[in-house]
């Protein structure tokens, strides 16, 4: 069995009222604000991965400056709504985001879905090519997609993963698929 640490990036320089996924936002915060917590939850030693945007990159790097990067690590992407607050994006467009949470695009943008087969790829690179134990910088989407498919969550259950930011999600790799442990779903209110 191979522990995995999924950490959601801290919290990003105008991204609350604001739709960004693929958007390389600046933190708000310093990064001390997370790292003493994120280094109190995962090994002193790991193989560390991380999206290449900014928001998670730092992140990766003070944990270990040679940090790896992985594109498919990234936050979904929303397309025309990147950058867009969300009364821009409008009620319409986002009532039919909600109606389906996984297959919904918006236009020349991803998926849920698609973000679900992204991120399981560039799983099963770093499984092949990182040694134990491994840590994953990334966010909320991924995380949310990683962990609502290994429960077999379907449409809008998925919206119950909300990992915070910071917050360092503990999972395990048995060689088939991910198993999400019982103190994990606890920690994220499942």
């Amino acid at each position: 069995m191979r522990v995995l640490y999924l950490i959601r990036h801290p919290r990003p320089s105008g991204g609350d009222a604001t739709c960004y996924g693929s958007l390389d936002l600046p933190l708000a915060e310093p990064i001390s604000f997370v790292l003493a917590q994120v280094r109190s939850r995962v090994p002193t030693v790991a193989n560390v991965w991380s999206s290449p945007l900014q928001r998670c990159l730092k992140l990766a790097q003070a944990i270990d400056p040679e940090a790896q990067r992985h594109s498919g690590l990234q936050e979904m992407n929303f397309g025309e709504w990147e950058g867009r607050s969300w009364g821009e994006i409008g009620e319409t467009a986002l009532n039919a985001w909600a109606a389906d949470v996984t297959g919904y695009t918006p236009p020349g943008g991803e998926s849920a879905w698609q973000v679900l087969k992204r991120a399981q790829g560039a799983l099963k690179e770093i499984l092949v090519r990182g040694q134990d134990p491994l840590v994953l910088v990334t966010h909320a989407g991924v995380i949310r997609a990683l962990v609502a498919d290994a429960l077999g969550l379907t449409g809008p259950e998925w919206l119950r993963v909300r990992p915070g930011y910071g917050q360092v999600v503990s999972l395990e790799w048995d060689g088939r698929g991910l198993l999400i442990p019982a103190a994990t779903r606890q920690e994220l209110g499942l």
